[in-house]
C-alpha cells in the first residue's frame, strides 16, 4: 500500500507524457487546484525514464501554473506487478504494451486522450502539497 511517505517531489521538466489531454478537463482541474491551494493526488511515474503513467491533466495544470515540481509516486514500470495496462474502450488501438507506452513517452508524438488505462494494485494516497511548495 502506498502512503504519503511514498510521495516525492519531482521536476516537472523530467516528466514525459504519452497521451494528449482534454483542455476542458484540464481547465476544470486547474480551477479546483487553485481553490484547494495545491495538489491532492500525486502523478504516477516510471523511475527509470520519467515516463508519466497517470496524471497528464495534473502535469498540464502544473505547467500552466509555472510550477517547477509536482508530487509523484515513482515505480519501476516495466517490471512492476503493481501496475497493469489496458486500453480504454474508445481507443483506436488494438493492443498496447508497457514498452509501447515508454516508447511513446520518448518520442515526439502522443496517443489521443484516454487511450491507455493504468490500474494499480494500490490506490494513490490522498495528499495536500501546496502550490508554494512546488514553485
Amino acid at each position: 500500500m502506498w502512503t504519503e511517505e511514498d510521495v516525492m517531489l519531482v521536476e516537472v521538466t523530467w516528466l514525459k507524457p504519452h497521451e494528449e489531454i482534454k483542455l476542458k478537463a484540464r481547465d476544470k482541474l486547474l480551477d479546483m487546484t487553485k481553490r484547494w491551494g495545491g495538489f491532492t493526488k500525486p502523478v504516477l511515474v516510471d523511475t527509470r525514464t520519467g515516463s508519466l503513467l497517470d496524471g497528464h491533466h495534473r502535469l498540464s495544470v502544473a505547467m500552466e501554473l509555472g510550477l517547477s515540481k509536482i508530487p509523484a509516486i515513482c515505480i519501476d514500470y516495466l517490471s512492476s506487478d503493481n501496475i497493469t495496462l489496458d486500453l480504454w474502450p474508445s481507443s483506436e488501438l488494438e493492443n498496447i504494451t508497457k514498452l509501447m507506452v515508454v516508447e511513446m513517452c520518448e518520442s515526439d508524438s502522443l496517443f489521443p486522450p484516454k487511450t491507455t488505462k493504468h490500474d494499480t494494485l494500490f490506490d494513490l494516497p490522498p495528499i495536500l502539497v501546496t502550490l508554494a511548495e512546488l514553485k
